[in-house]
């Protein structure tokens, strides 16, 4: 994401979440929110990156007992 937004940390801070608030309500109070969305969905589809359908995945790591760890010592179906 650093790359893509060419943010280099040596050398500029990540803004903290006040200032990202500040900008938020600036970009509200300013109605440009309805704006820079559409600038930015106009310029991926230009480039055939705007996905319009796909799959959300959860990737959350659980502890989980191993399927094979019933009372048989058999698979869990």
């Amino acid at each position: 994401m650093r790359a893509f937004l060419g943010i280099n940390l040596a050398s500029n801070p990540v803004p903290d979440a006040t200032t990202l608030l500040k900008f938020r309500h600036l970009l509200e109070e300013n109605d440009l929110c309805a704006t820079i969305f559409e600038t930015i969905n106009a310029h991926l589809e230009e480039r055939g990156l705007l996905m319009r359908e796909g799959t959300l995945v959860d990737a959350t790591i659980i502890n989980a007992p191993s399927s094979t760890k019933n009372k048989d010592k058999a698979r869990d179906p």
